[in-house]
This record gives C-alpha cells, structure tokens and sequence, in this order.
C-alpha cells in the first residue's frame, strides 16, 4: 500500500442543503477510490498518497433514511413536508431515519482508513469518543448504550436521550457520511420521525440540557480538536473551492 497520510484537509461548507453535500462526498469518494485502483498497478515508491477529508456544515431542515432503515419511522406523508418546510431523501449510509437542521453541527470525514486504521467497529466508536470529550468539556456526562450507535446523555438512565446520531458508509475503506451532533436544534421537529428507529428514548441537544444558547463556531472548534487527537492526524483549512 501506498504510503500513510495522517493530515486531513477541513473544510466548512457552513450552511448548505443536503443533496448538494452528498455530491461533494460522493465526488471526493470516487475520485479517491479511482487514486487507489490508479495505485495497484505501481510499485510501492511510485504510488500516489490518498487525501483524507473532513467536512462540517448545516443542513436545511431534511430528514434521512439509511438504506436498511424503516419508510415508516417517518410519520408522515411527505406530501406534509412542505408545509414544515423540510425535505426528504433516502440515502447510502448506515443507520436508519434522521433529522438534519439549523443548529445541527453535520460532520464528513471522507478518510482513507488505511491511512489510520481498518476496522469499521473502531473507526464509529472514535467518532463517538470526540462527541463524548466535547460534552464533557461542556459538563455534560455522555456515553454508550450496548447494542444501540450514538451518543446519549445520561446514556444509563431510563431518562437516555441522544444528543449525537451517527451513520457512515465505506468503499475501499473510505469513509463517507458521519454524524449529526444536535447544539442548538430544533428539537421539535424529531417528533416527526422515530429517531433512529427508536421510540423508547428521546433526543436533545446542547443548549437544551446546558439552558443557554452555544456558540457552533466554538463546538466546531473542540470537535475537530478532539477528533485531530483521537485519530492522531493534523489538519490544515481549506476551502470549498478546493476540494474537486
């Protein structure tokens, strides 16, 4: 294999509708994965080195389904959705149905995991862990429910309630799709869907459990601290225009 990359181009996209992020993913996907294929046919020294991506944005208001997830944790016509002013697609990523807002910290990271690591397993729960450490730094104890992705506050209390939702997909073990942190969301708008398929715990968000507005420039910017340490990779910015 070619040689290991551990920095990763940032790049906020800032507020931006969801279908017109996925091509952005599925663009840089197909351009790594054509990078790797290009790599098989070179000796080890001539091998070009494979980009690692990180994107953060917003969403309109949107809901997704993964592609095993359930049509009718959706609960409602989506003749409805106009009228609540969001939209709905069903997408290649793991997990089952979400929703995606203003106030929603959505991030990307489009990883060449042979650069870091090769295990899907590890790589979710790494994302888990930066989403963990920025809510302690907030005061909030977070973590894991055996058998269930995600981020929970209070995550062993009947009163659970996720704060973060992840879903990713992987081609030649590079990454795409991500997670959806909830900072200042609208939380009325999960009671629309069965979040993640799962009916018996809630959802919240930071500003909901800290009672203050948050700065999502400040989240922004101790999730890619966290995520730079846990996966030991620098990260230089850049910008939109850059990317393809």
């Amino acid at each position: 294999m070619s040689e290991q990359n551990k920095n990763v181009q940032f790049v906020d996209l800032g507020l931006i509708p969801y279908r017109e992020a996925w091509d952005i993913q599925e663009a840089i996907l197909a351009k790594t994965v054509a990078l790797k294929l290009a790599n098989r046919g070179l000796s080890e020294g001539l091998q070009h080195v494979t980009e690692n991506l990180l994107l953060f944005c917003e969403h309109p208001h949107v809901y997704t389904l993964g592609k095993s997830g359930d049509a009718s944790h959706l609960l409602m016509q989506e003749e409805f959705l106009h009228t609540i002013g969001a939209t709905f697609f069903k997408t290649n990523r793991g997990g089952d149905i979400t929703y995606h807002g203003p106030g929603q910290l959505v991030g990307y990271p489009i990883f060449d995991l042979e650069n870091f690591f090769t295990d899907i397993h590890l790589y979710l729960r790494m994302l888990e862990e930066a989403i963990i450490r920025t809510c302690a730094e907030y005061g909030l104890r977070a973590g894991r429910i055996e058998g269930l992705t995600g981020v929970w506050i209070e995550p062993e209390s009947v009163h659970s309630r996720k704060i973060c939702a992840f879903g990713v997909k992987a081609s030649r073990w590079i990454s795409m799709h991500g997670f959806a942190f909830n900072v200042s969301t609208d939380l009325g708008y999960f009671s629309h869907i069965v979040p993640c398929g799962i009916s018996e715990r809630g959802v919240t968000s930071l500003s909901h459990e800290l009672g203050r507005d948050i700065d999502l420039n400040e989240v922004k910017t101790i999730v890619l601290r966290q995520l730079a340490e846990l996966f030991l990779f620098s990260f230089t910015h850049v910008s939109r225009e850059t990317l393809l």
